[in-house]
């Protein structure tokens, strides 16, 4: 029989290897002083979290009616508009720091289904009434389908 190369394994003796012992071997490693700069480290990229990763402030609610502004209020302020469409009247909530559309006389209730916007940029579009609201502020958030 000729011989293909390949040795039989046999099993181990003894337990198992650790699968943790890179990283208890690094952690064996680590001087006091190193903890240090590792927590702060962790310090300075959570205080920088808010700072850096916010989405700016929306501060008014804009409603079209047919692609013309209906009203432009403030997110500081609680309200209730209605707008007339084609197909009759869609509610309008707004509460302090956000909107949203209550009711449509819409077939699907997209714009319904949105429910509260919060952020600049979001929007909620009753395409068959022809009635949109969208949130306004200082910085917009994009995401890949803004540009």
């Amino acid at each position: 029989m000729a011989e293909s190369g390949v040795r039989p394994t046999r099993p181990r003796a003894g337990p198992p290897p650790d699968p943790g012992w890179h990283l208890k071997a690094w952690l064996a490693l680590l001087l006091p002083g190193d903890w240090l700069v590792v927590l702060a480290g962790i310090a300075v990229v959570a205080a920088s979290v808010p700072i850096f990763w916010q989405g700016g402030m929306a501060d008014r609610a804009i409603i079209r009616q047919e692609g013309k502004v209906f009203a432009e209020v403030d997110l500081r302020s609680r309200k209730q508009f209605e707008v007339a469409g084609p197909l009759g009247n869609t509610l309008i909530a707004v509460e302090p720091g956000r909107a949203r559309v209550v009711s449509d006389p819409g077939p699907r209730q997209y714009c319904v289904r949105q429910g509260w916007l919060m952020r600049p940029g979001e929007i909620a579009i009753c395409a068959p009434n022809r009635v949109s609201v969208q949130i306004a502020g200082r910085t917009k958030v994009y995401d890949s389908i803004s540009y």
